[in-house]
């Protein structure tokens, strides 16, 4: 009972600030409009939010990826320090026809449909963190479908730590190119192209690639993780490993 009063204040806030919120399809500011009217002119791309996170803030997208980075090697450091490693390795079994029916299915169509949000990131809809997410699941469904000790091998952990650091740095590197060129650190310097295809946008291409190697690999990562402590509560079976 002595919750209540304070979720009702808290609700009465929400609600207050609710109703003060712009109509739908109302004005969505000076910036918003200014993007809208110069974005595609100055940087050759279609999609203005991937233009808003990886060139007009880029650096606020380079910290944003650090924190994902930083968050992932601190699980996976805390984790395997603490994982002991077992002699008998069990084996997960899946037992249920429809999981493995559907989960074989769905994880290349997870795995291409997440590529090509990446690749078109700026262009439609999408982009490297999004599509990051959504290639990583192909990996996730196919360990759900058909046992993760079986398909591990298929992502060593080794590749998936040296690829979400590729991934950070190649970010990096890309910012350096404008301080090579004499100019700030992440400014667009590369040749633009045409608007509406993938040869457009100059560097908002690559960083966008960077970003989606980073998410993808640290998100199966985080899955392998967990995984991996999920399995010790198995039964080992005797010269499985």
């Amino acid at each position: 009972m002595l919750v209540l009063p304070p979720l009702a204040a808290i609700l009465g806030v929400l609600v207050w600030g609710y109703m003060g919120l712009p109509g739908f399809g109302a004005r969505i500011g000076e910036y918003g409009n200014l993007i809208n009217e110069h974005a595609q002119g100055q940087r050759h791309i279609t999609n203005y939010v991937t233009a808003v996170m990886f060139d007009y803030r880029g650096l606020d997208t380079l910290i944003e990826e650090f924190i994902l980075f930083t968050a992932v090697m601190g699980l996976v450091l805390l984790l395997r320090s603490g994982r002991d490693v077992a002699e008998q390795r069990p084996r997960d079994i899946v037992t249920s026809d429809a999981v493995r029916t559907v989960g074989s299915l769905l994880s290349p169509v997870l795995l291409l449909f997440g590529l090509w949000v990446i690749t078109f990131g700026y262009i439609t809809p999408g982009g490297g963190f999004q599509g990051g997410v959504i290639a990583s699941g192909g990996a996730l469904m196919l360990w759900v479908a058909g046992s993760y000790r079986h398909f591990r091998r298929l992502s060593a952990s080794t590749v998936l730590d040296a690829s979400e650091g590729l991934g950070a740095a190649a970010y990096v590197a890309v910012g350096f190119i404008g301080l090579t060129a004499g100019a700030a650190f992440l400014t667009n310097t590369l040749p633009l192209g045409s608007a509406g295809t993938l040869a457009s946008s100059g560097t908002i291409a690559a960083l966008n690639w960077a970003a989606g190697v980073e998410v993808t690999a640290a998100f199966v990562l985080i899955y392998h993780e967990f995984l991996e402590e999920y399995i010790q509560t198995f039964p080992g079976v005797k010269g499985e490993r």
